[in-house]
């Protein structure tokens, strides 16, 4: 019976949501284009709490987007949920990015693909089964029209994220289906999380760091 809050702060989607046994209870969200974490992440936590008649101290545990994504969302996701963890003494639970943007997919046989924008023509992407059992692991990568062909030679491959608009004007693959403008949020995190929560497998709050992947770069 856990009761897990969940954050995700990795793109310009400022999400939180409310589990329990895995089921979502609640979710606020700010999709603007604009980054708005540092502003309202706390915000929606306490209103998260307030709405279902919780108290911090009710939690079993944090959930926290582990990227990649934005250098700064991931710091204040990480940093809030650690904060968190620590002073309520309950366990911290990372989700990939990825995992979460790809569990938006419902696919019966085939591949999905999750990407995110990184710049130019570079995106964040990994590989899931029709089962989200990822099989490829996650990378930087620059995109051309070879790009995913051999996943695209075998099944149906359906690509989703922010970063699908830049491969759907290279790839004319017959087997390739895009979803565009799509962002992580937490409502997928909670079953992720919940699975996480019931085998122990979380993170060590003193350690632990995102996952950027790349190494930041001010711009």
């Amino acid at each position: 019976m856990a009761l897990i809050l969940c954050l995700e702060t990795a793109t310009t989607n400022c999400s939180v949501a409310l589990s329990k046994d895995g089921a979502l209870l609640a979710l606020k969200e700010d999709r603007s284009n604009n980054y708005s974490h540092a502003e309202k992440l706390h915000v929606f936590i306490d209103e998260i709490l307030k709405e279902n008649n919780l108290r911090v101290g009710d939690l079993d545990a944090i959930a926290v987007s582990k990227g990649p994504g934005s250098y700064t969302g991931l710091r204040i996701g990480v940093s809030t949920a650690k904060g968190l963890c620590f002073s309520l003494n309950i366990p911290l639970i990372a989700i990939a990015t990825l995992a979460s943007l790809a569990a938006q997919v419902k696919l019966e046989k085939g591949f999905v693909i999750p990407m995110l924008d990184a710049r130019r023509m570079e995106v964040y992407a990994s590989v899931f089964d029709e089962n989200l059992n990822e099989i490829r692991e996650t990378k930087a990568e620059v995109l051309d029209e070879n790009s995913f062909t051999d996943y695209l030679e075998k099944d149906k491959t359906v690509f989703v994220g922010n970063g699908v608009e830049k491969f759907r004007a290279i790839c004319a693959h017959p087997r390739a289906e895009f979803i565009l403008d799509k962002l992580p949020s937490a409502r997928e995190m909670c079953n992720l999380a919940e699975a996480k929560y019931k085998i122990s497998d979380t993170e060590d709050v003193a350690y632990f760091e995102p996952y950027y992947l790349k190494d930041f770069i001010a711009g």
